[in-house]
């Protein structure tokens, strides 16, 4: 007895494979690959999805420290707080808390001044040590110095230098016969001592990636450009920028990433004060979640609108980087 293979008629589809056998064919294939990426997936899990997940539903309800869930010797008190949906966003956003807008205008002027004198002074600073000079090493070891101090040494270090009381930026003021400034008591001079010191720890990290940038454009577009007669500004326009789009555009994006969100610099340096006048939207989140009446909603409110605004402007700006990328290449 003789068996034959029917072929399938023209035009019908073969019977494809379950959807759950797929998934046992790709885990029994690249069982490695994902035994390897399993701690990686916990960790993320752990720190970043499950935090994430339970500020959102926060948000959504009124937790507060006088109705959240909590333990009191041996007495358990449970929860109380209930959903509200968008309540806290509809506070947020349409102005009835007071402080939000007040503090993404400062934010903003905050990120924006901070990052463009990081990026401004630090491309000036990897242009400089681009260059062939005696003891460029120690040059780029000291300027690097910052970046490795951690930011809660480095705040309070500088609150010793900007006490109002025998600090030295005042002691050289009065040495030169300026009289002193009280750095962290006023609000415009504590605008500007938190700029400072954000700038003096965010220029290493420009200077350095910039500087890597250099070292990667050809020498011969230089010297090609200075054989055609291109002064050093039309050198630096045509060649250096064009050069350093690629990094640039990164690191301006993980600058304003960063500097949004800088809370150690106000928190240790002014505390957010005086009178709130430096806090940035991260450091009035904290406050809500951990000072007075603890409004837990409140901060994960925050949270929630500052990450949002973040990954809207990471969308938009990698789509005019790309367009910008395209216009050159054309």
């Amino acid at each position: 007895m003789t068996t034959t293979a029917v072929r399938p008629d023209n035009g019908v589809a073969a019977p494809q494979r379950p959807p759950r056998r797929k998934v046992r064919g790709l885990l029994a294939k690249h069982w490695y690959a994902w035994l390897m990426i399993a701690p990686v997936v916990l960790v993320i899990s752990v720190l970043v999805l499950y935090p994430l997940a339970r500020g959102i539903y926060l948000s959504l309800t009124n937790a507060t420290e006088m109705n959240v869930g909590r333990t009191i010797g041996a007495n358990e008190i449970p929860a109380t707080y209930d959903l509200i949906g968008l309540d806290n966003y509809l506070d947020v956003l349409s102005g009835a808390d007071g402080a939000f807008y007040p503090r993404l205008l400062w934010t903003i002027q905050w990120t924006v001044i901070c990052v463009t004198l990081h990026f401004t002074l630090g491309l000036g600073l990897a242009m400089l040590l681009n260059r062939a000079m005696r003891l460029r090493t120690l040059y780029r070891m000291l300027l690097i110095l910052p970046w490795a101090v951690p930011p809660f040494v480095a705040a309070f270090g500088w609150r010793l230098i900007l006490n109002d009381q025998g600090g030295v930026l005042n002691a050289v003021l009065g040495a030169v016969g300026i009289s002193g400034v009280d750095w962290l008591g006023q609000p415009l001079a504590a605008k500007v001592s938190v700029i400072m010191v954000n700038v003096w720890l965010g220029v290493p990290f420009m200077m350095v990636a910039l500087l890597g940038g250099l070292q990667t454009i050809p020498k011969e577009l230089y010297e090609a450009a200075e054989m055609d007669g291109a002064t050093p500004w039309q050198r630096f326009r045509a060649v250096t920028m064009p050069g350093l789009r690629p990094v640039s555009g990164t690191v301006v994006l993980l600058g304003t990433i960063w500097t949004f969100n800088q809370f150690p610099v106000i928190a240790l340096l002014t505390g957010g004060g005086p009178g709130g006048s430096t806090n940035i939207l991260v450091t009035e989140a904290y406050e809500r979640a951990f000072q007075g009446i603890r409004d837990y909603a409140g901060a994960a409110t925050y949270g929630a609108v500052i990450a949002s605004m973040l990954v809207v402007f990471a969308f938009f700006y990698q789509r005019w980087l790309r367009r910008q990328s395209a216009e050159v290449l054309t």
